[in-house]
């Protein structure tokens, strides 16, 4: 927590981009990340009353958050950090329309059709070329179930001249789709997943804590505290029908995602469709 006079040393020297960044602690900041008004309700209610000065964990906020996003908000499969997956035995040109579920958490939620192809992507930190043990994702000779779709087995790693793996070759249990009669063979690795194909570029802003500690304004200069690591934005890949709104004060398309257990390992999440 720091004082309003130092927020305004934020806004005016642009280390944060303005009242309403998603980082701060301030209505318009909360507004803008999504937090709804029942979250604010039950985290003051969680928190109560007391006479004397007591400082609360973030933790605390973010829990509430998470705990009612887990209940209503729809899911989606977004990948962050691409990686291109071709599964060698899977007709090209074939596209199947597989059933996803809304929300896990929502019996009456429902679910959608997503796009299921021979080319995918899938997220780059679900695979390790030289995994650690007990690793349960996508490794050379290993398999993992798509979520929704098949199990299937990566069998070659591509590289470029600079040793990144760029693209994994794999094969598919085509016995072993999710939902069907013959999808009783377990692993215990389960990845999502984008039909590269049908998949939407987007530019995604990854929101973490502003700063490092839980009080910057304790001690010394509180800008040094801030936590250089708190905006990252990436490439991301997107299923579809992921919910599009828009923002007419920016004329941009954006969907949000307040709560980690979404869509990311952040507290927050922004996305900006690129056409």
């Amino acid at each position: 927590m720091v004082s309003k006079r130092k927020l305004i040393q934020l806004v005016n020297e642009k280390l944060v981009t303005g009242w309403d960044d998603p980082r701060m602690l301030t209505i318009s900041g909360l507004r803008r990340r999504g937090v709804t008004a029942s979250a604010l309700r039950t985290f003051t209610y969680n928190i109560g009353i007391t006479k004397y000065p007591s400082l609360t964990d973030m933790a605390l906020l973010e829990h509430t958050m998470r705990d009612e996003f887990n209940r209503i908000a729809g899911r989606r499969l977004v990948v962050l950090r691409p990686i291109k997956v071709v599964l060698t035995n899977y007709p090209e040109g074939k596209i199947e329309e597989l059933d996803a579920i809304n929300n896990p958490e929502d019996a009456n939620g429902g679910t959608r059709k997503i796009p299921f192809s021979r080319e995918l992507y899938i997220e780059r930190d679900d695979f390790i070329e030289t995994p650690p043990p007990k690793y349960f994702r996508l490794k050379p000779g290993g398999e993992v179930r798509l979520k929704y779709a098949y199990i299937v087995k990566c069998d070659e790693v591509t590289k470029d001249a600079a040793g990144n793996v760029i693209e994994l070759r794999c094969t598919v249990d085509l016995d072993s789709k999710s939902g069907g009669p013959t999808a009783g063979r377990k692993v215990k690795g389960t990845i999502h997943w984008v039909s590269a194909s049908h998949a939407i570029d987007a530019e995604v802003r990854l929101y973490d804590r502003l700063f490092t500690v839980p009080e910057p304004d304790s001690s010394g200069d509180f800008k040094s505290f801030i936590n250089a690591n708190s905006l990252e934005v990436v490439n991301a890949k997107c299923e579809t029908r992921l919910t599009r709104k828009f923002d007419c004060m920016t004329g941009s398309l954006r969907f949000q995602s307040p709560t980690r257990a979404v869509i990311s390992n952040h507290s927050s999440t922004q996305i900006h469709w690129k056409w």
